[in-house]
């Protein structure tokens, strides 16, 4: 693989950068054993410092860290600056609640007296992906560099300049040496850190295919890992939802971030009473989207990152196509520069399709029509994904019942609101496990080692 950063909006290159040698890679990850023989034994609050120092440096320049997103992965610019401060609030939020996550728990039993207490494994390897350029990297390192844990990162070769300003935030901030480390490696060279004994566990976000790849070869060297694998969420619309409401949340679930999320809204479940007024609203909704430079706040609808991104999504419209689907709206390339994509409506997709099946990661909307509460959860569960998913109705206690039977990691009522640092993130099936955020971030590459202390006897 290449790191290169092209401009989506008009596909003009604007830097390239170099693989690091053998060498260097080797240096790396010496660095961070070194780094965490002391910063294991950093207290708390001094770990603290630190990443309260980047919360407020990236706070600080939130519109240079969004333009640089905006440049290489074609965000708009509201989005990338609101993606900052989020990125900001996750690691202010583990300075500020990362103790208190890790403290001793008290156990209870029969004879003497017994406590949990947590300690960090050691250097992780962290495989993130473009579509999240700062937020992706926070929710690794706010709470794992708080857990006396330090990070080697490979992040996505499309956005090398924001993995480059990521680690620069963390040194400025006072993280030492080795604490952060970004990677510009080779899948190869992937391989050789997993497989590093200095390496002691391993978290990727990324697509089924290489959470299969790395999962295994993280397997096979007895490594803890976490997998964060994408989503085809469903959009549950009841009899008895409040259109006002659901139709900003199904345009904006379905097109933030140009469609390119993994727990975004993806296929549209709606019960036939209110089927045709929702889709004739939801397809106004995305016909007044303005497609232009994610640079210019008037821009509600933006490039994918990258020309890949494109091709592999306008193929996957012709295969739903091919199979039956029927293209109500949208299907095509803009004809414009850069790589945009039509907002798109695809309706009749049968069990076969493989439109049924895959995940769409781009402005591709799946609309389904059901008649009754079950028919709707049997098809939001007849996924290979279970990530996220919302459910619509002006009954809240119908809405947690639905929520309850749907097979997902995260599931949202009469909303979409996944952005706050104190929620964990993750999901089930084919789109992964372990959890990231939240007071269960934390835990997943910690040492959970039982203590216990008394006089008993032993037995006879």
């Amino acid at each position: 693989m290449t790191y290169q950063s092209i401009n989506p909006n008009d596909g003009k290159l604007l830097k390239s950068f170099e693989h690091m040698s053998a060498a260097q890679l080797d240096h790396a990850l010496a660095t961070a054993e070194t780094c965490f023989q002391t910063w294991k034994h950093k207290r708390h609050a001094e770990r603290a410092v630190v990443l309260h120092k980047a919360a407020s440096l990236l706070r600080a320049h939130v519109d240079d860290f969004a333009r640089l997103a905006t440049l290489e992965m074609g965000k708009r610019i509201s989005e990338a600056r609101a993606e900052v401060q989020f990125s900001a609030d996750i690691l202010a939020y583990y300075a500020e609640h990362g103790e208190a996550f890790l403290a001793p728990a008290e156990l209870h039993p029969r004879h003497g007296h017994a406590h949990i207490e947590s300690s960090p494994t050691g250097a992780l390897f962290c495989v993130e992906p473009w579509n999240f350029p700062y937020y992706q990297l926070a929710r690794v390192a706010g709470p794992q560099l708080m857990a006396g844990n330090v990070l080697v990162v490979k992040h996505a070769g499309c956005l090398p300049q924001c993995a480059m300003a990521f680690e620069k935030l963390l040194l400025d901030a006072g993280a030492p040496a080795g604490a952060y480390t970004n990677l510009r490696i080779s899948y190869e060279q992937s391989d050789r850190v997993i497989d590093d004994p200095r390496i002691r566990g391993v978290a990727l976000t990324g697509s089924v295919a290489a959470g299969r790849k790395v999962a295994a070869r993280a397997g096979q060297a007895l490594k803890k890992s976490t997998m964060e694998l994408g989503g085809s969420d469903a959009f549950i619309v009841l009899d008895d939802a409040d259109l006002d409401r659901a139709i900003p949340w199904a345009v904006w679930g379905r097109m933030y971030n140009a469609g390119q999320t993994c727990c975004a809204a993806k296929r549209f479940i709606v019960q036939e009473a209110v089927a045709d007024q929702f889709l004739a609203r939801f397809q106004a909704a995305l016909a007044a989207l303005v497609p232009g430079d994610p640079m210019l706040e008037a821009t509600t609808h933006g490039p994918l990152s990258t020309e890949a991104a494109l091709v592999q999504l306008l193929a996957q419209v012709d295969a739903a196509v091919k199979g039956g689907a029927r293209v109500l709206m949208g299907g095509q390339r803009m004809a414009r520069a850069g790589v945009f994509m039509q907002a798109t409506i695809l309706t009749d997709i049968e069990p076969g399709n493989p439109a049924y099946r895959d995940e769409f990661f781009g402005p591709v909307a799946s609309f389904y029509r059901v008649k009754t509460e079950d028919e709707a959860i049997a098809l939001a569960n007849d996924s290979d994904f279970g990530l996220g998913g919302s459910v619509w109705t002006r009954d809240d206690a119908r809405g947690q019942r639905v929520a309850s039977r749907v097979d997902t990691g995260m599931m949202f009522v009469n909303n979409l609101d996944w952005a706050d640092a104190a929620l964990p993130f993750g999901g089930v099936k084919h789109s992964g496990y372990g959890r990231e955020l939240g007071a269960m971030g934390i835990q997943e590459f910690v040492n959970k080692k039982l203590v216990r202390t008394g006089h008993i006897a032993a037995p006879v």
